[in-house]
C-alpha cells in the first residue's frame, strides 16, 4: 500500500490519494450552527408559500412552473422557489455548502444550487440539471445520472484563492475559477434557466450545512 501511495504521489495524482485515504470535503472546516432563521425562502410573489414549498420530516421540497411569476413584482428574473442561506454572507475566506439533493426525473433546465454574488454579474457559480446531468451553467459537465436518487453536494468557495470546487458524493467532480469577490451567499432549490426548461421543475433538499475554514 505504501508503495502504491508513493507511486500516486510521484505521478501527481492528488485526487486519487485523497479518495484512497478516505478524506472528506469537510475535513479542516468548522460547522456553522444553523437555525430556521438562516433558511430564507423565496417563491413566486403571487402564490402562497405552501403551493411551492413543503418541509416534512426534514426534507425541503420545492417546485415551480415555467409560467410562474418571479419572486418580486419588480423583478425580471426567472421563477423560483429557493432557500437563500441568510446570516452568513461572506466576501473573503473559505466557505462551504453541503446538502443532500434529489431531482425527480422530468425536471430539466433548473438551477438547483448556486453561489449568488460576484465582482461582475449576479452569480459566482450556477449548477443546473439538464436531463439528469449537472452542469456549470449550461456548459461544463459536473455530474451525471442524478435523477431519482439522493446525492451529497459540497461546494467549496476559496474566495482569496479565487476558486470553486464541487464534490458529488464525496468525490471531486469540478473546479473552476470564481468571478471575483462580492457579497456572496449560498442558495439551493429550483430556479428556472432562461431557456430549454421543462414546464414543471422540482428539487428536494435535506441536511443542509454551512462550513467555514479558519
Amino acid at each position: 500500500m505504501r508503495g502504491y501511495l508513493l507511486s500516486l504521489f510521484f505521478l501527481g495524482s492528488l485526487k486519487d490519494i485523497i479518495q484512497l485515504c478516505g478524506a472528506d470535503p469537510t475535513d479542516g472546516f468548522v460547522d456553522v450552527p444553523l437555525t430556521e432563521y438562516n433558511s430564507e425562502l423565496q417563491k413566486p410573489y403571487d402564490v402562497p408559500l405552501e403551493e411551492r414549498y413543503s418541509f416534512v420530516n426534514g426534507v425541503r421540497r420545492l417546485w415551480v412552473y415555467a409560467d410562474d411569476k418571479p419572486h418580486d413584482p419588480n423583478s425580471q428574473t426567472q421563477p423560483r422557489p429557493e432557500v437563500r442561506m441568510r446570516g452568513f454572507d461572506y466576501s473573503s475566506g473559505i466557505w462551504q455548502f453541503e446538502g443532500y439533493g434529489f431531482v425527480p426525473n422530468g425536471t430539466s433546465g433548473a438551477t438547483v444550487a448556486q453561489i449568488h454574488g460576484a465582482a461582475k454579474g449576479a452569480t459566482t457559480i450556477i449548477l443546473r440539471i439538464y436531463n439528469g446531468d449537472m452542469r456549470y451553467y449550461s456548459r461544463d459537465l459536473v455530474g451525471t445520472n442524478l435523477y431519482d436518487k439522493w446525492f451529497r453536494l459540497n461546494i467549496i468557495h476559496d474566495v482569496d484563492g479565487g476558486s470553486v470546487t464541487i464534490f458529488i458524493d464525496g468525490v471531486q467532480k469540478f473546479r473552476v475559477k470564481d468571478q471575483g469577490p462580492g457579497d456572496l451567499y449560498f442558495k439551493c432549490g429550483v430556479y428556472a434557466a432562461p431557456a430549454n426548461i421543462t414546464y414543471y421543475m422540482e428539487s428536494r433538499w435535506k441536511d443542509i450545512e454551512i462550513y467555514k475554514k479558519y
